[in-house]
């Protein structure tokens, strides 16, 4: 007993410490690694203004805005750089630690909220998309503090009290400057008041005592709602977040309707009706949104450059949510593999009691994975990334399974020993993985360019990053070089990666017809030039002078003989 309460007065000191440790290993080295395609892309986008950014969203990108928009007004007061640009994704990743805290907290107790939180802080995997110029960390914070409201709903018997009643009620509480009971609108407490105070400070004392525990299982609806609507503005695929919270929330309501349990629940079901509210309201705040959605999915449906999941795949991913993912001798792979296994087995035994729980998280889990390979069937989506939010049940999990070893001295050892793990893990990332290097092709070419040089791109996405580092030099040294995609131009045509066919070739040699100079800036070429035309076209027509490869690409140099 008296551990638990000396833990209890710890554990918001040890989440700041856990949270902090987070954010460092997000920050750290935040501008060491090259700005890759993807990363640059949104940083065009931000550089946009509010009205073009949403217009370019719709035409050329996959994506809701609400990440872009963010960034925008982030990246106008801070600037662009590779370590500002990515400090916005490190601090929603650093944020979403002392949540997943507060959902183990709220399902299994302090404990299980420190491990929680301990998996997440030095996650290799969510470290990676919290230190990328994309939405993937945005989209696990949006997730989290939905999941956290879900599970305040889920633990509360007032969630089956009809949604609203509490705001309704609170005016009166206020006027009354006391503190209701939420439970049974008990209004005989008052707040204690001084004798010798009055005027506003007398109005201060008599409404201090107002809790928001007397509103706070509305308020849990209102944030499930928001935060709902905030994931499926952060990323297209989380429309499988909606799904699995129906899913698992349903069918917590259809088993208590019919059979009752016996005892107190591990989780209460909402009432039907205020769940029907929810959903509604979502569906409301998300819909300007739905025709764009069809119309982006319609284009990733046609074409898209993701490949098809196989059985490794699946695994892969599967292994970097857990993190054992670093290269490793086969026995000591097999003990690590072994040490996952016995936790998540312990996990299973935990929750036998609190199969509520074990659907909830399982359900959060497994949808949006069985979802995106169900969907990859007809067209791949199939991607770690964008099922990051999914290690959010996994970790709790994980947490309940370390919280079965009972000895305290034993959980924390087993905490430090998977830390350790995945700390090994992100060094390796930290100290070996490698994104595509733009810095180099943009510095070579402006080291050799003259003016009026053309400059080609087998893909116009990498138009983007190549402008992203070309700037510097272009504003320092005035360089006057043209730039232009093929088959099609980005600006003009607002395509993003066309696929070079045997009918654009005469219109690439038309191109370079008049030109002494011709750069080619050739990388993603598997995906827009399978065959290799664009070199083989210029080949045809001028002499390769110089050769330049970087990491994701080649550059050449194409002049008249």
């Amino acid at each position: 007993m008296d551990e638990n309460i000396e833990l209890d007065d710890a554990a918001p000191w040890l989440v700041i410490a856990i949270t902090l440790m987070g954010f460092f290993l997000r920050a750290l080295q935040l501008n060491i690694k090259s700005m890759w395609l993807d990363e640059t892309f949104s940083v065009w986008m931000a550089n946009q203004s509010v009205a073009d950014m949403l217009q370019w969203v719709v035409k050329i990108d996959q994506h809701p805005p609400l990440y872009y928009l963010l960034l925008h007004y982030w990246v106008s007061a801070f600037g662009d750089t590779p370590y500002y640009a990515r400090l916005l994704s490190a601090l929603f990743g650093a944020g979403t630690i002392p949540i997943l805290y507060l959902i183990g907290k709220r399902l299994g107790g302090v404990m299980i909220g420190l491990a929680a939180a301990v998996f997440l802080a030095v996650s290799t995997l969510n470290i990676y998309v919290s230190q990328e110029t994309r939405m993937y960390a945005l989209l696990t914070f949006n997730a989290a503090v939905a999941i956290y409201a879900l599970v305040r709903l889920l633990t509360d018997p007032r969630s089956a009290q009809p949604f609203g009643s509490q705001f309704r009620e609170y005016p009166r509480v206020w006027r009354a400057a006391g503190k209701v009971d939420p439970g049974e609108g008990d209004d005989s407490r008052l707040p204690y008041q001084p004798r010798n105070q009055s005027g506003w400070r007398a109005w201060l004392s008599r409404h201090r005592g107002l809790h928001l525990e007397a509103i706070q299982t509305d308020l849990a609806w209102v944030a499930f709602i928001v935060f709902s609507v905030a994931t499926l503005f952060s990323h297209n695929t989380a429309v499988l977040f909606p799904l699995a919270t129906n899913v698992t929330v349903l069918g917590l309501i259809l088993f208590q309707r019919l059979k009752k349990p016996a005892g107190q629940p591990s989780l209460y079901a909402p009432s039907l009706r205020n769940w029907i509210i929810a959903q509604i309201a979502t569906l409301l705040l998300w819909s300007p949104w739905l025709p764009r959605f069809i119309k982006q999915a319609g284009v990733v449906d046609q074409r898209f450059w993701i490949p098809a999941p196989t059985w490794d795949t699946v695994l892969w991913s599967l292994r970097s949510f857990l993190n054992a993912s670093a290269p490793l001798s086969e026995g000591v792979s097999w003990v690590v593999w072994g040490l996952y296994g016995g936790v998540l087995l312990l996990g299973a035994v935990y929750f036998r009691k609190k199969l509520s729980q074990f659907f909830l998280l399982a359900g959060l889990f497994a949808i949006p994975i069985l979802g995106e390979l169900l969907v990859s069937l007809r067209r791949p989506i199939f991607s770690e990334r964008t099922l990051i939010w999914v290690t959010i049940p996994l970790f709790i999990f994980l947490a309940a399974g370390i919280s079965k070893l009972k000895n305290r001295f034993l959980i924390f050892i087993a905490i430090g020993v998977f830390g350790s793990i995945n700390l090994f893990s992100a060094g390796d990332y930290f100290r070996w993985f490698q994104k595509e290097d733009w810095s180099t092709p943009a510095g070579y070419v402006a080291k050799f360019a003259e003016k009026g040089d053309l400059v080609l791109f087998n893909s116009n996405f990498t138009v983007i990053p190549f402008n992203y580092y070309f700037r510097q030099y272009e504003d320092l040294y005035s360089i006057e070089i043209e730039r232009q995609g093929v088959p099609k131009n980005l600006i003009e045509d607002a395509i993003l990666e066309p696929e070079m066919t045997e009918e654009d070739i005469p219109a690439l040699i038309s191109l370079v017809s008049g030109e002494e100079r011709v750069w080619l800036v050739y990388s993603h070429d598997s995906y827009t030039d399978p065959n290799g035309l664009v070199p083989q076209t210029l080949d045809s027509q001028m002499k390769v002078t110089r050769t330049r490869e970087f990491y994701g690409g080649v550059v050449y140099l194409y002049e008249r003989p």
